[in-house]
């Protein structure tokens, strides 16, 4: 999927926002249980309750690796219910060495056919070119993340920069504003005006509003750019917004809520 797919997207659905599987089977409704794939009726139902309000899904891999060759079978069948109009991201944060890295492109973007995959800077340039090397399939790049610990090395002084800044500067050698996207947490919204200076143009995916407090007025203040630029994610405010029989109309209307606040931010920052 194209840069400008991804943005006529935002622009028809007025909505920027990705929606995370990050599918617990211990947190199920119980009437779902009946069924022979319970994980996969869930996802089912929240990504047709929820397609028209976002432009993104999100699947957490570890949520279905945990559960061996089933949750694998339930990540392939959700996968096949997403809308092709709406951009996939394996969230796997991946990244070995070069050999190891092809093969790991090959299982996303071959054979699941995700659109993106998280890849960690870590390793350095021959961990990331692999996934670089599909056409219009894209390397999402973890930088600033929205966990605690990020501070542990992320905001830690490399040289004159922080180490997120060279993270951002030295990738931008890897990759496009057409390839490669950047991991920055809603909760780091302070730092989100320092990433846009050093990446102006790139797409941001934002983790971390809803379920985890970031602001949302305050990453697009802050990180939106004149394509919008931002895929923000909510996972757990959606996925479990009701534990009952409810749990898609009140996923349903969580997205909706959230669409039209960032209706109104494309309106404040777009026209």
């Amino acid at each position: 999927m194209t840069r400008e797919h991804i943005f006529e997207q935002i622009r028809l659905k007025k909505s920027f926002l990705c929606v995370g599987l990050d599918t617990d089977s211990t947190k199920l409704p119980k009437h779902l249980l009946k069924h022979e794939d319970p994980v996969y009726e869930f996802n089912r139902q929240i990504i047709e309750a929820t397609q028209e309000y976002c432009v993104a899904f999100k699947p957490n891999l570890a949520f279905y690796e945990c559960d061996g060759i089933k949750g694998w079978q339930s990540l392939e069948r959700s996968l096949r219910a997403i809308p092709f109009n709406c951009f996939t991201i394996a969230d796997a944060k991946r990244g070995d060495i070069g050999n190891t890295s092809t093969m790991y492109a090959k299982a996303f973007f071959e054979n699941l056919g995700f659109d993106s995959v998280t890849v960690a800077p870590y390793m350095g340039r021959d961990s990331v070119k692999p996934f670089l090397a599909y056409a219009d399939k894209w390397v999402i790049l973890l930088a600033l993340t929205s966990n605690e610990g990020s501070a542990d090395f992320q905001l830690q002084a490399s040289g004159d920069e922080l180490l997120f800044e060279k993270v951002l500067r030295t990738s931008q050698t890897w990759g496009s504003t057409d390839s490669m996207m950047y991991v920055v947490g809603a909760t780091q919204a302070a730092m989100m005006k320092k990433v846009r200076a050093i990446a102006p143009d790139h797409f941001l995916l934002v983790p971390g509003v809803g379920a985890q407090g970031g602001s949302l007025s305050e990453t697009a203040a802050n990180g939106m750019n004149k394509q919008c630029g931002l895929l923000v994610n909510a996972s757990r405010s959606i996925l479990y917004a009701s534990s009952g029989e409810d749990f898609a109309d009140k996923a349903h209307a969580e997205a909706k809520k959230l669409r039209d606040e960032m209706s109104v931010l494309l309106d404040k920052y777009l026209g």
